[in-house]
């Protein structure tokens, strides 16, 4: 009989300083950073208050799995910048070293979402993408904010 571990998809955050850190959990490192994004969403607002609406196409590329993840977040938080928008949903997929994700959303409404922080860009503090002994993903690092 065959043993299966349960899979959780998840993020959470972690205490750094003044800054903030991520975590994303998941089954593969494209869950892992699927989750981290969502927790990167949670840093500025409630992700279960933002309409899924615009889809943004997202890519980037590193053959380091940690690099491609730093890269993956600081394009999300540049499409949320320049676009003034949210996003609530993720779906990234991951070839060799290459993302192809999409990030839905809307624009942002004060009032609605009442925008905690903005954050500014991901560092290589804390930078981690692995398989943990349970067989779970995680990608985290820490938020400049």
């Amino acid at each position: 009989m065959e043993e299966r571990t349960a899979t959780v998809n998840k993020w959470e955050h972690f205490s750094h300083g003044a800054d903030i850190g991520i975590r994303g959990i998941g089954a593969s490192p494209a869950q892992a950073f699927e989750q981290a994004a969502l927790a990167l969403t949670a840093v500025v607002t409630d992700p279960a208050c933002v309409r899924p609406g615009a889809e943004i196409a997202i890519s980037c590329a590193d053959d380091d799995p940690e690099l491609l993840f730093v890269d993956w977040l600081n394009a999300v938080i540049y499409e949320m910048a320049v676009r003034g928008m949210l996003f609530s949903r993720y779906r990234v997929t991951i070839d060799g070293g290459r993302l192809a994700g999409t990030a839905t959303g809307e624009t942002v409404d004060a009032a609605r979402h009442q925008p905690a922080v903005e954050p500014k860009g991901a560092t290589y503090t804390e930078l981690e993408v692995a398989r943990r002994g349970d067989g779970q993903w995680i990608a985290q690092c820490i938020i400049d904010v």
